[in-house]
């Protein structure tokens, strides 16, 4: 109260305009936790569009978001149409391989050359080393196995402390340095990791957190649920699902 009570000379108005912020504030408080959630995924999906941008094109991206006057009798300009118009190749490659309902090869190669930081290496090299022969289903779900840990509570909270927790990936005990040789295999691994990171849904193995190779039938895959089976992989989550994972 003591704000008021130094603003007995201001406006009416303008008083009453003070009263208005000091009483939303606690809503916009709640409103703001309430969409932080909501806007994270698609900050995500931002991000990746624009790590692989030159300074000159994030310009130009900049110029088209800004609205335009427009003459009488000229062409009205939606925000539909600006959410498109001026979008290069890569940039609309990038956004249909997060939000497809099903991604394919033509659509990852279209991408450009990938790049990030420690957890996006630790997931390419994961897709890399267990499922490059895979098709590329298998390659999203040993994606989507490594996030899903990543987000279980029963599992450590970043990528690369999944994919080298133990020996849970043979690549990691296998004693051969992970270097990822093949030129093709590698670049849609780093494309894919970026892709999934980004947000990209997971929705091929229904929260699985562990997979097999169908050429072995390991003593723990009676326990769980199997969810699917793609290319020489089969996929497994709890019997009864976790909160968190």
């Amino acid at each position: 109260m003591r704000l008021f009570t130094h603003c007995r000379s201001l406006p009416a108005v303008l008083i009453a305009g003070l009263m208005l912020a000091a009483g939303g504030a606690a809503a916009d408080t709640a409103g703001t936790k309430a969409a932080g959630n909501g806007v994270s995924r698609a900050m995500s999906q931002e991000h990746f569009m624009l790590r692989s941008a030159s300074g000159a094109r994030i310009a130009e991206l900049t110029d088209v978001a800004r609205p335009k006057s427009r003459d009488a009798g000229s062409e009205v300009v939606t925000v539909a149409s600006r959410s498109i118009e001026g979008l290069t190749g890569a940039d609309l490659a990038a956004r249909a391989a997060i939000t497809a309902a099903k991604l394919d090869l033509s659509t990852l190669d279209a991408l450009p050359q990938a790049s990030g930081d420690a957890e996006w290496q630790c997931l390419a090299k994961a897709i890399y080393f267990e499922s490059r022969g895979e098709p590329l289903d298998g390659q999203v779900a040993v994606a989507e196995v490594v996030l899903n840990r990543r987000d279980s509570r029963t599992f450590p909270h970043s990528v690369c402390a999944v994919t080298n927790q133990g020996c849970q990936f043979s690549y990691v005990c296998d004693g051969i340095p992970d270097t990822m040789r093949s030129g093709v295999a590698r670049e849609r691994s780093e494309k894919l990791a970026l892709v999934m990171l980004a947000g990209r849904e997971r929705s091929l193995t229904d929260g699985a957190l562990y997979f097999h190779s169908r050429a072995v039938r390991p003593d723990w895959s009676r326990r769980f649920n199997r969810t699917v089976t793609i290319g020489h992989h089969m996929f497994y989550r709890p019997a009864t699902r976790v909160a968190g994972g």
